[in-house]
């Protein structure tokens, strides 16, 4: 199976949220990746999304974006992003699903995704306590995050194949230093993590490729110029 990634759609069907304000960038982005999805993906494929799909408030306004993402080819994966203020409970999100008929689809939340040698693990992440204005909130966010992560990544104790995981919040700080999220990918056997959340001049601040036994990928939707970035083949 054939997998891509691509993360922060920010999908404004729903919701009035115009994004080429925040650049010439985001011009026609909808339109944009509709067409280079459907060119690269296939039915056949798997597409992680890493965060924030869509503006929408609540998960009863947000069915034209999941709609959108439906008619795309290919079964993908959603995570949790720092914009996803519809994201729900597990059991709200898969009757969301099955009441729109969303077939294609399925979320990551605490779980994990086992395919023949691959799996796909994963948790939103958050800020790392290292870079400024982290605040005691988000030190109890960072922690019930970094529980996610282990919650879903137990699940693959003792597989042999492939795990891949995904995160919304790059786990280095803004000086490119590991933080806790990575010795916990490396402690469980993670071979590639995706993440997103870094728009603009903030990707100079990504790290990419191979780190201390770990291939990791920038996934923002406007770094691909909206393009799902393919990962490999399992």
């Amino acid at each position: 199976m054939r997998v891509f990634a691509i993360s922060d759609l920010h999908l404004a069907l729903a919701a009035d949220k115009p994004m080429d304000i925040f650049g010439p960038g985001w011009e026609g982005y909808m339109q944009r990746l509709r067409q280079n999805w459907n060119l690269i993906v296939t039915d056949e494929d798997l597409v992680l999304i890493p965060g924030d799909l869509s503006w929408a408030t609540y998960l009863d306004m947000a069915g034209p974006d999941f709609h959108f993402i439906e008619e795309l080819p290919g079964r993908k994966i959603i995570s949790k992003g720092n914009h996803d203020y519809w994201w729900a409970t597990h059991k709200k999100l898969n009757m969301f699903l099955e009441r729109e008929t969303l077939s294609s689809i399925s979320f990551l939340q605490n779980n994990i995704f086992f395919y023949d040698n691959f799996a796909v693990a994963g948790s939103r992440g958050w800020k790392n306590p290292e870079d400024d204005g982290f605040t005691n909130d988000d030190e109890k966010i960072y922690d019930r995050e970094l529980e996610r992560l282990k919650l879903s990544l137990k699940h693959a104790e003792g597989f042999q194949g492939i795990i891949i995981c995904m995160l919304h919040y790059p786990p280095f700080n803004a000086k490119g230093s590991p933080g806790e999220f990575i010795e916990l990918m490396k402690s469980y056997g993670v071979s590639v993590c995706v993440y997103g959340h870094l728009h603009g001049k903030r990707c100079a601040l990504a790290v990419e490729g191979e780190y201390d036994g770990i291939r990791y990928h920038l996934v923002s939707s406007d770094y691909l110029n909206f393009v799902p970035l393919f990962l490999g083949e399992w």
